[in-house]
């Protein structure tokens, strides 16, 4: 029976952004559109300050002051880089890989003999190497 796995990278930009300052950990922070108009991405926290995705700016701005949430203008060429070394590792790691979007792919873990571990390996691997956490769902 097929086994397949959805590896889908955490909160992408936001997280992408903090691999370079991870003083920005545990802080609320926002990526906007290219030309800063909407919200694209939010961190957890940042979410959790019921900031909504595709939000005009504009319209936060108060929950932005009031919660000192850190605002980032989109930097595509960053993305697709480390998207690019999320996808390199997969590819390596798995024989057979379909990459869906920047931040998610699918694998089949059909020759793999315990897909659990593994995927709770390749989370690990992912993180230490890049420093982007990942979910993964197997079915």
């Amino acid at each position: 029976m097929p086994i397949f796995a959805l590896v889908d990278c955490n909160n992408f930009y936001a997280s992408c952004e903090r691999v370079f300052q991870p003083k920005l950990n545990r802080k609320p922070l926002v990526v906007l559109s290219n030309n800063d108009g909407c919200v694209i991405a939010r961190s957890q926290e940042a979410k959790k300050l019921g900031i909504s995705m595709g939000v005009p700016l504009f319209k936060i701005k108060d929950i932005i002051e009031r919660y000192n949430v850190i605002t980032f203008s989109s930097n595509y060429a960053l993305y697709g880089d480390m998207s690019s070394r999320v996808m390199s590792i997969l590819t390596e790691k798995c024989y057979e890989v379909e990459i869906y979007s920047i931040d998610e792919c699918f694998l089949n873990l059909e020759k793999t003999p315990n897909p659990v571990a593994w995927c709770k390996q390749i989370r690990q691997t992912l993180l230490k190497w890049v420093g982007i956490p990942v979910s993964i769902g197997i079915g």
